[in-house]
């Protein structure tokens, strides 16, 4: 399993005042509070969701 590469997402602006469609998003990479962090799977699709709201997002 460690043969898996990950990214490591952080929230670092607010989705209040953004997009429907990039606070849905947000949600779906399972980002809840500011400063929220999360480890996801490095695919393709992943990488569209973070390319799409990273104005809001920090990759650590």
């Amino acid at each position: 399993m460690s043969d898996k590469k990950t990214l490591t997402v952080k929230l670092v602006r607010s989705p209040i005042g953004c997009r429907a469609s990039h606070r849905a998003t947000v949600t779906g990479l399972g980002l809840r509070k500011l400063n929220s962090t999360r480890v996801l799977e490095d695919t393709p699709a992943v990488r569209g969701m973070i390319n799409k709201i990273a104005y809001l997002v920090q990759v650590l």
